[in-house]
């Protein structure tokens, strides 16, 4: 049905930004948002959004020698993680005594994907580490979104609870918008929700978090001694989780940024004019050698299960980056494992601490 901006379409648009206004999720069905773009040529966003098909190689490629080889430096994010680790523990200590409370993390995870609960066990246990109270709440996998945020709303609603995540990805059948959107701001240690994400976005704003994995890269950055201003920086993946916020943030660091998706034509030549690469596609040695500017930094966010039957539990972790052939040819590198996962696990400790200052100032 052809469908006019009329009266009430403008009821419409003034009752979402009256309810935003408030602080409440609001989310437009698809015939709200053709509605609403009617009057345009361009389609809504949502439409564009296709699937990613990186197709990645089928062996480990072996490695390459180039000329006129790097001393390549490898960044230690375990070491640094474990520095503001430290850190994290006498401030914990610190609130404890002064106010008599710790941070609280509580983490919400949906079925039985064995990554994820590696993840979310790495997680809790760098709270015990710590000091800082977790809570860990089991959803089956079958579980309605009714279910998710009955509990979402509980840890809303608990003032010893400062942080609240949702371990992604979720099931399919599940709307994962809808669910992340049901944490509340001020507890959004992920830095998913759309407020976050889009003051991150804008110049002279402020998110009340950033997302834990482009934050810990950027702090890997800056520990390392890289200038960031006015450097060529390219991102090899767009996911809201690492891709997205990562070129936002370091947009805000006055990067040049482009990112490369898997509709990029020629991904190779944009990537070997960055100084600075950050991987986040998920696909194991994406990235050559030959991808990469003699000299450039390369931070692999990548962490992907490999078989490999001479290890113990028959399969081994590699990145992105095919991390032989880069080294000789980037000036610095993460490594997978040891890189940027452990800073990542370091940050959301970070944002559960100032989420829970937060509300003792």
């Amino acid at each position: 049905d052809y469908c006019y901006f009329s009266f009430s379409s403008m009821l419409l648009v003034a009752r979402k930004a009256l309810a935003l206004a408030h602080n409440k999720t609001i989310r437009l069905t698809t015939r709200e948002v053709h509605c609403l773009s009617s009057i345009l040529a361009s389609p809504p966003l949502v439409s564009l959004d296709l699937p990613e098909n990186w197709v990645p190689y089928s062996h480990p490629p072996s490695p390459v020698a180039f000329e006129g080889e790097h001393k390549t430096v490898v960044i230690d994010g375990k070491a640094i993680a474990e520095e503001i680790r430290t850190k994290i523990v006498s401030e914990v200590w610190k609130m404890k005594n002064d106010v008599g409370k710790v941070p609280g993390l509580a983490v919400v995870l949906v079925g039985e994907q064995r990554d994820s609960q590696t993840y979310v066990r790495n997680k809790i246990k760098a709270c015990e580490e710590t000091g800082i109270k977790s809570v860990l709440a089991e959803l089956p996998e079958d579980c309605t979104e009714g279910e998710i945020i009955s509990v979402l709303k509980k840890f809303n609603e608990d003032t010893s609870i400062h942080g609240v995540l949702v371990q992604l990805p979720l099931p399919q059948h599940l709307d994962e918008a809808k669910i992340l959107n049901m944490v509340r701001l001020e507890k959004d240690v992920d830095g998913f929700h759309p407020l976050n994400m889009g003051n991150l976005a804008m110049r002279g704003r402020e998110p009340l978090f950033v997302s834990c994995t482009p934050k810990g890269c950027v702090e890997l950055l800056i520990r390392a001694g890289v200038e960031l201003a006015g450097k060529n920086a390219v991102v090899i993946g767009r996911s809201n989780i690492v891709g997205l916020p990562m070129s936002l943030l370091l947009q805000r660091y006055d990067a040049t940024v482009s990112t490369v998706h898997a509709f990029s034509k020629d991904p190779e030549h944009i990537t070997k004019e960055a100084d600075i690469v950050v991987a986040a596609a998920g696909v194991p040695n994406l990235v050559r050698g030959s991808w990469l500017k003699p000299g450039a930094v390369v931070i692999d966010v990548g962490t992907c299960p490999v078989e490999d039957s001479s290890c113990e539990q028959g399969y081994r972790l590699v990145g992105d980056v095919c991390y032989e052939e880069a080294l000789g040819v980037a000036s610095a590198i993460t490594p997978v494992p040891g890189g940027v996962g452990p800073m990542t696990i370091a940050m959301l400790l970070c944002n559960t601490l100032d989420a829970a200052k937060r509300t003792s100032l």
